[in-house]
């Protein structure tokens, strides 16, 4: 007989007190309840079961495997769920993180289309340049850009950009144009607050070295498009992603500071809690990224 069957007669007699509810509550005959639960206990070698004329009670024993049976008939009742869950239309409250930069130039313009082919979706984006807690803050899904740390999250690549080194003819006219990495010592840097070393920028020198440049910014912001102004103003250099820079590189409002420079190339992730299922809205919205950035290069912003 099926094992889980037998641990459910069992277990519902114990919760009805009786055969006869048992076989109600299951929709079964009560000579069935019976064979299951003498199958059982047959296969265990234990009583299971006081019975009685008037009730029926369970062993030492038989209250011991109760709870354990409970505990597993509870887990294949929601691992039935689950699968019932994983089939159905995506739906309910989506809590996305993304910084503000990507979300109001690159997420923002998208996520109406998302919405409109997944009506039962409700959305809640949070634009924020401060790390978030993916699992404790109640985010579904968070947007990284860059290197990823280690953690027990799931991540999904969605796209690359590139990061480049930027700052305003005005501002080279001026104070001259850097043209090696250690020549960044004497410039006006614009730092990003927001990264765990804003100080430090991460660059690929042409020989290929990892190369770290420590300089006091002259100007430090949590938000990259201010970045981005105030590199366009003159005020300094600025190390920003290829989703910012673009237009101004290409309309000539910025230059690159150390055009010889291997490009670096960032990976963009969305970035959801770990385990074996994903939920039907997570994996939908992932899936629409996806498909969104299928033909975004590192260059193509």
């Amino acid at each position: 007989m099926d094992r889980l069957t037998e641990m459910e007669a069992f277990a519902t007699v114990v919760d009805q007190g009786g055969f006869t509810d048992a076989a109600k509550k299951m929709g079964i005959s009560k000579s069935a309840v019976s064979k299951h639960v003498s199958s059982l206990e047959a296969r265990l070698g234990a009583r299971l079961l006081n019975r009685t004329t008037r009730r029926v009670s369970p062993t030492e024993i038989g209250l011991a495997y109760y709870d354990r049976a409970r505990r597993v008939l509870n887990d294949a009742g929601e691992a039935d769920a689950l699968v019932t869950s994983m089939q159905s239309a995506p739906s309910g409250l989506l809590r996305v993180s993304v910084t503000t930069d990507f979300g109001v130039n690159h997420l923002s313009p998208i996520v109406g289309q998302f919405l409109l082919e997944y009506p039962d979706i409700t959305l809640n984006m949070v634009l924020t340049n401060r790390y978030v807690e993916l699992i404790s803050e109640g985010f579904d899904v968070a947007i990284k850009i860059g290197e990823l740390e280690d953690s027990s999250l799931r991540a999904r690549k969605l796209t690359e950009t590139t990061q480049r080194m930027v700052g305003a003819p005005s501002y080279f006219q001026k104070y001259g144009r850097p043209m090696r990495i250690d020549d960044l010592n004497d410039h006006k840097l614009l730092h990003y607050s927001n990264q765990a070393n804003n100080a430090v920028w991460k660059v690929t020198a042409p020989s290929g070295e990892k190369r770290q440049v420590r300089t006091s910014g002259w100007l430090t912001v949590n938000d990259g498009q201010s970045l981005l102004n105030a590199a366009i103003s003159g005020l300094g250099i600025a190390y920003l992603p290829s989703f910012l820079y673009s237009d101004a590189l290409r309309t000539g409002v910025v230059e690159e500071a150390i055009p010889d420079l291997p490009v670096e190339v960032q990976g963009i992730y969305a970035v959801y809690p770990p385990g074996r299922f994903t939920q039907p809205k997570v994996r939908a919205f992932i899936d629409f990224l996806v498909h969104q950035f299928a033909d975004k290069g590192p260059e193509s912003w």
